[in-house]
């Protein structure tokens, strides 16, 4: 009990903190852990308990496999929720009791028709308030945003207007491979956004982007929306993570009452 007292009155000191990834992570880098560590490091634990959500990838066995197999070195105490074969009663205490909140890649239309279904969406919109990190990546990053687009009806990519909306505008991961279909649909109305390369994360404190992030050299973020008739991308430049060298700023940022600093992230 005083255990659970004390990590509550930890999150109720902390910033609402998102992580989104384009890409990356445990998923696509299991070598190159540098992001996942980034978003252990934002929330302040000295040992994180980390809540994975393969929801988007309908709680697929090996995803959640890959998950353990990157968290379980000792440096934080993780854990999976599934929904499709839901064991647990209490997910809202659960949840609340994380640190981190990481949602896994997939099916984006599917994540978010049982989230809502099960009342997950609201759940979590109240970890957000209580300060658990989230994260994710490709659906566990555009699931936060106002909308995107995504392949869930098929292999075509179509707009997606129903987000979450714990942050403002659209989002785009993988944005090498989904620039074109992106940016079509923001010259069709979707609402302007971010897009991210794979091994870039965006991370937001109290809904502003507070800093871009990246894993490996030649990756990018961008401000992507319409001027007239005119796609406009305004390229950010990340802060490339040297394990070696650790990922102190956010931490310091958080102990001292602050907001991680902004990303040196202007147009080029």
């Amino acid at each position: 009990m005083a255990r659970t007292t004390a990590r509550a009155a930890r999150t109720a000191q902390r910033p609402r903190q998102i992580v989104a990834m384009g890409g990356g992570g445990f998923t696509e880098e299991p070598d190159n852990p540098v992001l996942d560590d980034w978003v252990l490091d934002a929330c302040g634990a000295e040992r994180p308990r980390v809540l994975f959500m393969p929801t988007a990838g309908g709680d697929n066995p090996s995803y959640v496999t890959k998950f353990y197999t990157a968290f379980s070195g000792g440096h934080c105490d993780p854990s999976h929720l599934q929904l499709f074969n839901r064991q647990v009663d209490d997910v809202r205490a659960l949840i609340l009791s994380q640190d981190v909140v990481y949602v896994g890649g997939g099916n984006t239309v599917n994540l978010l028709a049982v989230w809502r279904a099960q009342g997950i969406d609201r759940i979590l919109r109240e970890a957000w308030e209580r300060g658990v990190v989230l994260a994710g990546l490709c659906a566990g990053s555009m699931c936060w945003f106002q909308g995107g687009v995504t392949a869930a009806f098929g292999t075509c990519l179509v707009r997606l207007e129903d987000g979450l909306g714990l942050l403002p505008g659209s989002n785009c991961p993988h944005y090498r491979l989904r620039r074109d279909a992106y940016t079509e649909a923001l010259t069709d109305g979707l609402v302007p956004g971010l897009a991210a390369d794979d091994g870039v994360a965006l991370h937001f404190v109290d809904r502003r982007l507070a800093a871009v992030v990246a894993s490996r050299e030649g990756r990018h973020a961008y401000r992507v929306g319409v001027a007239g008739e005119r796609v406009v991308e305004a390229p950010l430049r990340p802060i490339l993570l040297d394990r070696a060298c650790g990922y102190p700023a956010a931490r310091r940022a958080l102990r001292a009452g602050g907001e991680v600093r902004p990303a040196l992230a202007a147009a080029r």
